[in-house]
């Protein structure tokens, strides 16, 4: 069975451009370097430049790493990247209580959406493989 693409090169270097937060490794399931890169600036710019040509390699082990399915990890990223305050990206997986919570309360305030970069690749494989059992 062939593994389908569930992470895309583009977004990838899309959120690379705010690489210098992580954002683009939280993406490829890196999260404890993606935590770095948040409060390094991305290794002081140098770690970010660098991955400028790891990004194939990462979006190659993603693919393999996490289970497609209804739920699409390129819309739910852009969803968490740029309206995680508002919980879209939750309400996106089907999880409407957390989602409106989320609305109201700045994303948990910030701690809720910090969560959620560390476990959203997780979150949609879980969400994906019980829709498809």
């Amino acid at each position: 069975m062939q593994q389908r693409d569930n992470h895309s090169k583009v977004i990838g270097y899309l959120l690379w451009l705010f690489g210098f937060l992580g954002a683009h490794r939280f993406y490829y399931g890196k999260p404890v370097t993606g935590t770095l890169w948040f409060f390094t600036l991305g290794l002081l710019g140098i770690g970010w430049l660098v991955d400028l040509f790891l990004i194939p390699g990462m979006d190659r082990a993603a693919d393999l790493r996490f289970r497609s399915g209804a739920i699409n990890y390129n819309v739910a990223w852009l969803l968490l990247t740029f309206l995680g305050l508002f919980g879209v990206h939750r309400m996106y997986q089907g999880k409407w209580v957390t989602g409106i919570l989320y609305l109201f309360t700045g994303g948990f305030f910030l701690l809720g959406i910090l969560y959620d970069f560390w476990t959203m690749n997780e979150q949609i494989s879980v969400r994906n493989a019980s829709q498809s059992a």
